[in-house]
């Protein structure tokens, strides 16, 4: 059988192995009942539904042919880079590094941070509008983690709150 949609099928594959990592992931947690959910119940439901979409646009990507046949491109390791070196610089900014004396920076810097590193992956880069956008985030954030949810994590850098 011939690939018809080279994007589809790839994409399609993706969302299956994800979907299925997921899942299998889960079941190491307590996965319990429709009625009472263990930590895994989601997870795995979520995992599974993303297995199984991932097979649906697969099978599209062999079956439904277009003009150009989906051909992938080249990557762009550019803007995949720059948006996964801002995820992580959230990760360490929010709870640091103690192995290696980083000290958490909290929700407020690590958003900022996330902004700023993610914004260079586009073509323009404009000091004013990510800086409004990280402002906008992290006030959203705030709202909506620290004060509506009530969710346990440093919003301030360490140094400054001790």
């Amino acid at each position: 059988m011939r690939v018809k949609n080279q994007r589809d099928f790839v994409a399609g594959l993706m969302f299956t192995v994800v979907g299925v990592a997921f899942a299998w992931g889960a079941t190491n947690y307590n996965i319990g009942e429709g009625a009472r959910m263990g930590p895994g119940y989601f997870p795995l439901l979520v995992g599974t539904l993303l297995a199984i979409l991932g097979l649906i646009v697969a099978f599209e990507g062999l079956v439904v042919e277009t003009e150009d046949g989906g051909k992938i491109g080249a990557i762009a390791w550019k803007p995949l880079f720059f948006i996964i070196a801002g995820n992580v610089v959230f990760g360490i900014a929010l709870g640091g590094l103690p192995a290696i004396g980083v000290p958490a920076m909290g929700l407020i810097v690590g958003i900022y941070a996330l902004t700023i590193v993610a914004a260079m992956a586009g073509d323009e880069f404009k000091w004013k509008e990510v800086l409004i956008l990280g402002t906008i985030l992290a006030i959203g954030s705030y709202f909506a983690f620290v004060y509506m949810l009530n969710l346990q994590f440093p919003v301030w850098p360490s140094f400054i709150v001790r």
